[in-house]
């Protein structure tokens, strides 16, 4: 994107959050990318750079891991690798295999499924593959610890043996010579110690001519000699000529390693970036998370449509001193190209321009922004911002002069793609001649189709804004009552300075008010008079909507909890019927389960007894009392005693009887071949064939 002027950047407060995000970064990697952040022009770059970091958002709210732990700055490593006569330590190999290990981490973490809910994360090593030569190739030559292994050649193995054996006739010999010197009394308290590399004795100074060797040095008080024993000189010079040795066929080996994993050399750097890159979108998730940053929808076109969006350094401030972050909404599009926001000073007019020029640029150089997700933004090739005094004291130019120059670029520069801020136009000349010049270029800027955001107090800009096509207005609002800016933008109509109000407010003479008034312009005053009378009107309105707003939330909540009152009355209604339906079921189960235990006792009693017709009596007795028709029969008894039977049809209101379950109940309606009939508080649908017309005893006395 194409920046005016050159600290337009600074302006809008950009490096800040640069360094907020470089503050996040682990890895030299991810911080040199944001040091250097890039705003783009084209849709296929910042597209999926925002899907990016919104999938690793996902994972920080979703609590998921992600293996990007390593953090691994290779470049010297790589680079050295890249030389064709460079050899790496083994703790350099131990850093490439860690390179390696986290890119196996990664492959393995993205499974199929992983692949289609984070398809953008997983774009990032989708043209690249895991190659495990790497890692076998370090491991059969070094360990854990960086060492070349024993294994590594046969040189090696044969040298160290040797070192070995060596090192334990020293020992022993060096162990024989301290006893005797020390029953001598020849040694320190030390007795021994290294110096040059080589095994030596810790001698009194005094003694030294007793013990023959070579001297290798004093200690600083001089009470002490280091002399090597004439007995171990030899040994002494065959470790050090094996060691040398040692070293010689190391650095052999790591050579022919070296020379073999420059062969992985390309790979290796595409494996660094990649964890590098995990790592700058991780950080770039992170900075989102601090100002509450969404994925907006995004279009290759000029607009921009903000929902709820906020300053995300002020919200970050505020949020420490636990203050709310008053949120703008605003909308630009080929319709209504310029915004002319007017109102009282430090009401937000500053911050509404510098939080929309922000956010355009976060969005364009990949970051997620903080507004709504409903949020829309189109892209821009180039931004242009006037805030605030530029004056040029270099070539000695006035407010004015250096504001015109400004301008004189966004007219000669701007077009379709173009976003602009000016805050203050027409500012530092006489008011008539500078509110001119700015409907001039206001008109001039609409012709161009470019978009932006225009402050002012000038009336003639106010007016204007209604009356040429593309050019709204927007205010501040202002709570004259307690004489406070609400920083919140209001849309469609002008707002005023509340010059006089406020002067009212806080207590100057009203002699010196009403003259002021006099020198004022009668129709500049009633206009400005007016759009106050209006503000208020209008934040009066506001208050009544969010009232009734909340009436009508408290309304939908009670129909809410009447349903649920109701669904749970049928409910209940339900359990009732089922309750009814099952009593006779209940008794059947009951009769056989009792059934089924006599009988298993009359075969027992079968098998035990002689008298077989005893036990045929008692089972003739048990099947054939029937005792479900005995409770049938006692209900059809007690329904006798107290209704009669009839045949008449049924009809609504009649008392009925159910064949099935001997029930009575009175017809509530009648359906076709079906009757709702009421048996205690549960209705019940059944056949009329099932049913019997009933009269009272009592009623037909």
């Amino acid at each position: 994107m194409k920046l005016f002027p050159e600290s337009a950047s600074q302006q809008l407060e950009f490096n800040k959050i640069k360094d907020l995000l470089a503050a996040h970064c682990r890895s030299e990697y991810a911080r040199q990318k944001a040091e250097n952040l890039r705003i783009h022009t084209h849709k296929k770059f910042i597209e999926p750079q925002l899907l990016q970091t919104h999938e690793y958002k996902l994972l920080f709210q979703n609590h998921l891991y992600f293996p990007d732990d390593a953090v691994l700055n290779l470049s010297k490593e790589l680079k050295l690798l890249s030389i064709d006569s460079s050899v790496l330590s083994g703790e350099q190999f131990l850093q490439i295999k860690k390179l390696a290990f986290a890119i196996q981490q990664i492959f393995r973490w993205f499974s199929p499924d992983r692949k289609v809910a984070y398809p953008t994360l997983a774009m990032i090593i989708e043209e690249t593959y895991f190659e495990k030569t790497i890692v076998l190739l370090i491991d059969e030559i070094l360990d854990e610890y960086g060492i070349v292994k024993d294994s590594a050649s046969e040189k090696l193995a044969d040298i160290r043996m040797a070192l070995y054996k060596k090192r334990t006739e020293l020992k022993r010999v060096f162990a024989r010579i301290v006893s005797k010197l020390k029953k001598q009394g020849y040694l320190t308290d030390i007795e021994e110690s290294f110096m040059n590399g080589r095994k030596v004795l810790a001698v009194f100074a005094e003694q030294k001519r007793m013990v023959k060797g070579i001297l290798h040095g004093e200690s600083d008080s001089r009470r002490t000699s280091f002399i090597e024993p004439e007995e171990t000189t030899h040994l002494n010079n065959d470790i050090l000529s094996l060691e040398n040795e040692e070293r010689k066929e190391v650095y052999v080996i790591l050579q022919k390693l070296t020379s073999k994993m420059r062969a992985y050399h390309s790979l290796l750097a595409i494996y660094h970036d990649i964890i590098g890159e995990y790592d700058f979108i991780r950080a770039k998730a992170r900075l989102a998370l601090d100002y509450n940053g969404n994925l907006p929808a995004l279009h290759d076109k000029a607009i921009v449509k903000l929902v709820n969006a906020i300053h995300p350094l002020l919200f970050i401030y505020n949020e420490k001193l636990n203050k709310p972050t008053i949120p703008v909404n605003l909308s630009l599009d080929d319709r209504n190209r310029i915004l002319v926001i007017s109102g009282p000073n430090a009401g937000g007019k500053t911050v509404t321009l510098k939080t929309v020029g922000l956010l355009q640029m976060m969005l364009q150089s990949g970051l997620l922004v903080s507004c709504n997700h409903d949020s829309e933004f189109g892209i821009f090739k180039q931004l242009m911002i006037h805030i605030g005094d530029t004056q040029s004291l270099e070539f000695e130019l006035s407010t004015y002069s250096s504001h015109l120059i400004n301008m004189k670029y966004f007219m000669e520069n701007a077009n379709g793609k173009t976003l602009f801020f000016i805050d203050e136009l027409g500012s530092g000349s006489d008011p008539n001649l500078g509110g001119a010049f700015a409907e001039v270029i206001m008109e001039e800027l609409a012709k161009k189709h470019s978009l932006g955001l225009v402050t002012t107090h000038y009336l003639n800009l106010k007016v204007m804004a209604n009356k040429v096509n593309g050019i709204i207005n927007g205010a501040m609002a202002f709570d004259e009552t307690k004489l406070k800016p609400l920083y919140q933008l209001i849309i469609g109509k002008p707002g005023s300075s509340y010059t006089f109000s406020i002067a009212e407010r806080i207590g100057l003479p009203q002699s010196l008010i009403n003259k002021a008034r006099k020198l004022v312009d009668e129709s500049h005053f009633s206009l400005d008079k007016l759009l106050n009378s209006t503000e208020q009107d209008q934040q009066q309105i506001q208050a009544e909507k969010k009232n009734l707003e909340k009436l009508i939330k408290e309304n939908e909540k009670l129909q809410k909890e009447m349903q649920l009152v109701i669904q749970k009355e049928k409910h209940n209604q339900q359990i009732e019927l089922l309750k009814e339906q099952n009593q006779i079921n209940e008794a059947k189960f009951i009769y056989l389960k009792e059934m089924d235990r006599k009988l298993k006792s009359l075969l027992i009693e079968w098998r035990k007894t002689e008298d077989k017709n005893k036990v045929i009596k008692m089972m003739h007795a048990l099947l054939f009392k029937q005792p479900e028709k005995q409770i049938l029969k006692k209900k059809q008894q007690k329904i006798n005693s107290k209704y009669i039977e009839t045949t008449e049809p049924v009809k609504q209101g009649d008392k009925v009887m159910m064949l099935i379950n001997r029930q009575v109940g009175t017809v509530m309606n009648i359906r076709g071949k079906k009757a709702i009939i009421q048996v205690g508080a549960v209705p019940i649908t059944v056949g009329i064939t099932e049913l019997v017309v009933v009269k009272e005893k009592e009623m037909e006395k």
